[in-house]
């Protein structure tokens, strides 16, 4: 079954940045992958969503500071993510074919 496990995440100041990867395994090729957010006391929501070859969505809260890509020959989906505030500590997973790997813990904080 695909497996998917991401990395990337950390301690962060206000107005830093992180790169979180996404590996997929066990997967031919990626078509449309999603990244999710969870913080405590809130609903899972959406960030970022991408299509191979196809539309990017995002989060209106996250609109202009991250940024989703794709790359199909390392099986790997990246979030960019600048410009971070205290509101976007969670904990990130992605998602592809109904498959959700472990996540990755954002923390930012002075």
């Amino acid at each position: 079954q695909v497996q998917l496990v991401e990395s990337g995440g950390g301690v962060v100041q206000p107005g830093g940045s992180l790169r979180l990867s996404c590996v997929a395994s066990n997967v031919f090729r990626l078509y449309r992958v999603g990244w999710y957010r969870k913080a405590p006391g809130k609903q899972r929501e959406l960030v970022a969503h991408i299509v191979d070859d196809g539309p990017i969505d995002y989060n209106d809260s996250v609109k202009g500071r991250f940024t989703i890509s794709m790359d199909n020959a390392k099986k790997t989906v990246y979030l960019q993510m600048d410009s971070l505030k205290p509101e976007d500590t969670a904990l990130y997973q992605c998602t592809t074919e109904h498959y959700w790997g472990q996540g990755t813990q954002v923390t930012v904080s002075s």
